[in-house]
């Protein structure tokens, strides 16, 4: 009988010590965290406790990695044109190479693993860094293009690539009956089919026939300023057009009130018509 006993407490004993060697494995074993440090899809989030990476962790990897170098070339791309648009030297501020670096090697301490919700949470954190880092180039790059746009809206030069000069501003004889009448513009005679430019960038307000005009082309430079090119034959742009300098805007004709190929050049300052002459030979700005 005590024979019997000794057995019973024996497997009790025996039963107790791999319990409590079960329990002691569960407990020091790692656990997922309750929530992950990234947002991930719940396939990715139930497989983080494990020391490989599937194919779904890979592909979400790749995508991220992916977002984030279209972001550096963007960024490239931006510092590229500022960098010319300011006359930067290229061997001075070249995009396409990392900046020289250099210094004693020091012996980094040996990092420790990091699961792929915290990798993926960093690369969150860069992504939005490179977005911002975009924004602040691109707005720079609006300052710097805004100044462009100002100087070639500046009014300067011939609404022609090639003619003369054959009527000034002032009173004049009338082309048609003889009589003195106020020429408001200038006129530039040329060959039919001609070049007309506009002598400053632009919106179009007016590209149709006009009594008087013929086919009349009309831009609003801003600042209270306005050119209108008449006669045309061909009209190129259309109203609510940006225009530059310089563009192409319509070929030389003689439609409307004219005796023959030119272009009636006029420019109006808070709607009243000026002498272009003064405009047509300054400067342009650089």
């Amino acid at each position: 009988m005590k024979l019997n006993k000794l057995h019973w407490l024996s497997a009790l004993l025996f039963f107790a010590l791999i319990s409590g060697f079960i329990v002691h494995l569960v407990a020091s074993s790692d656990a997922v965290p309750e929530k992950p440090l990234y947002s991930l899809a719940s396939s990715v989030q139930n497989s983080l406790s494990s020391p490989k990476i599937n194919e779904q962790q890979m592909t979400a990897l790749t995508i991220k990695l992916a977002e984030l170098q279209s972001h550096v070339l963007r960024l490239n791309a931006l510092g590229d044109r500022l960098a010319s648009e300011a006359n930067i030297p290229d061997k001075e501020f070249n995009f396409q190479q990392l900046p020289p670096s250099g210094g004693p090697m020091l012996q980094a301490a040996q990092s420790s693993k990091m699961s792929l919700a915290a990798l993926l949470l960093n690369i969150s954190k860069l992504e939005s860094q490179l977005s911002f880092e975009e924004k602040q180039l691109e707005m720079l790059e609006s300052l710097t293009l805004g100044h462009h746009i100002e100087n070639n809206s500046y009014l300067s030069g011939k609404p022609i690539t090639k003619g003369w000069l054959s009527s000034y501003f002032g009173i004049r004889k009338d082309p048609f009956n003889g009589r003195p009448a106020m020429h408001k513009g200038i006129d530039f005679a040329g060959k039919e089919d001609a070049n007309i430019v506009a002598t400053a960038s632009g919106v179009v307000t007016w590209s149709g026939e006009r009594y008087g005009y013929g086919h009349l082309i009309e831009i609003n430079h801003g600042k209270g300023l306005k050119t209108r090119y008449g006669h045309n034959k061909d009209l190129l742009v259309a109203v609510g057009d940006v225009v530059a300098k310089g563009q192409v805007i319509a070929h030389m004709g003689s439609t409307g009130r004219s005796t023959g190929p030119h272009v009636h050049y006029e420019i109006l300052k808070n709607n009243k018509q000026v002498d272009p002459i003064k405009y047509v030979y300054r400067k342009a700005k650089k």
